[in-house]
């Protein structure tokens, strides 16, 4: 059983990472990981959605009739991303105008969707919340590596904190749309390098 749960959790890091390996929620990650705080801050607010949404679904899953179940996952999803731009706006506000546009289209977010319709509606609760959890760890730890990258090298910053002299010129490409292709695609291609290292070496035991 302990087993089953933590497989559960860990698969959203490596193996079913939502943006490594799924690539999916990508129009997100690419526009917010100019920085490391609004890394931080989209992950939370994943989290927060993910997370009680998967809840939310677990519990009332032998209830949703089938022909319904897109429109009501949906409709839940929204209410908590509703609720998470009051608390933005109340608590944040500086952190939710930062992130802008891109909390409200979480309602849309692929990521949440799927792991709703292919995991939470057929799992029991504490599955389904480890699931949230393993998969917003997982897009996290995507979304904070780029925006370190992109952060850095476009900056010359990490946090808002200037790690360079007066001297450095960033090149602006990596907070630019290019530069955020450019870094996903060579962080996916050393996880794929390095996965396919990891696989021969448990292969060859």
């Amino acid at each position: 059983m302990k087993n089953n749960l933590l497989k559960i959790f860990t698969k959203g890091l490596f193996i079913e990472n939502p943006v490594f390996i799924l690539m999916l929620g990508l129009c997100s990650v690419l526009a917010v990981s100019v920085s490391v705080i609004n890394a931080l801050g989209m992950t939370l607010a994943f989290t927060f959605v993910i997370v009680l949404s998967e809840l939310t679904i677990s519990l009332i899953r032998n209830w949703i009739p089938k022909t319904l179940r897109i429109p009501i996952f949906i409709v839940i999803i929204a209410s908590f991303v509703t609720i998470l731009q009051f608390l933005l706006q109340a608590y944040l506000p500086a952190l939710n105008k930062s992130l802008g546009i891109f909390i409200p289209l979480i309602v849309v977010n692929c990521i949440i969707i799927g792991r709703i319709e292919s995991f939470a509606s057929k799992r029991p609760v504490v599955e389904s919340i480890l699931d949230g959890l393993g998969i917003s760890l997982g897009y996290g730890i995507a979304i904070v590596l780029i925006a370190v990258v992109r952060e850095i090298l476009g900056s010359g910053s990490i946090l808002g904190i200037q790690l360079f002299g007066s001297s450095f010129q960033p090149a602006l490409m990596f907070i630019l749309p290019p530069g955020a292709f450019l870094v996903i695609g060579i962080e996916i291609g050393a996880l794929n390098a390095f996965m396919k290292k990891y696989n021969k070496k448990v292969c060859s035991r």
